[in-house]
């Protein structure tokens, strides 16, 4: 009987484990809500926090950038410390990423622009050493090819400009449409 009674409680407390471990893991990992951050929604909806303090433990992306806007000016040159987007939004299924700002600005960003090695874009948390909070454009999505500036024409849009988003708030992942799954 006392056999059965231990068994039951090494059940219970490992149970107990599988439930509150990944709970305490979520909580100690989160972005606390002072802390600068953006939201990150997966296609299923569900929301996720990214704070600078997260940002900074990913590999650091540092390159000199600069893009042309509508009117062929180029514009927001500097160097821009920041992480990969791709790190960023992890692993789940996704075909276009909308980046909206605090002000709501919004754009829409295929897949295979977000996985670009050659245009990678960066969600930077810096330019020239100014860093969020200080740096008032805040989190900033750019797109640092190694040459440092990204043309209309090269980069296939009317202003390669709009894909840099200033004070990213939010990053929704939509989800491919389901003839498209592979």
């Amino acid at each position: 009987m006392s056999g059965v009674r231990r068994g039951m409680v090494a059940g219970l407390v490992l149970l107990t484990l599988l439930v509150v471990a990944p709970l305490a893991v979520r909580w100690l990992t989160r972005a606390p809500a002072d802390e600068p951050a953006v939201t990150v929604v997966d296609a299923r909806g569900e929301e996720r926090r990214v704070g600078l303090r997260e940002m900074k433990r990913l590999p650091a992306h540092e390159r000199q950038g600069e893009a042309q806007n509508q009117y062929g000016n180029w514009r927001d040159g500097g160097v821009y410390t920041g992480a990969l987007l791709l790190d960023i939004l992890g692993t789940g299924p996704y075909e276009t990423v909308e980046a909206v700002a605090e002000d709501g600005y919004r754009v829409t960003i295929e897949r295979a622009r977000v996985e670009d090695e050659d245009y990678p874009m960066v969600l930077a948390y810096a330019r020239d050493g100014a860093a969020v909070p200080a740096w008032e454009d805040g989190f900033r999505l750019v797109v640092l090819p190694e040459d440092g500036r990204v043309s209309n024409e090269e980069y296939q849009a009317d202003s390669a400009g709009s894909f840099w988003v200033k004070n990213v708030a939010r990053l929704i992942l939509h989800a491919p449409r389901p003839d498209d799954e592979s």
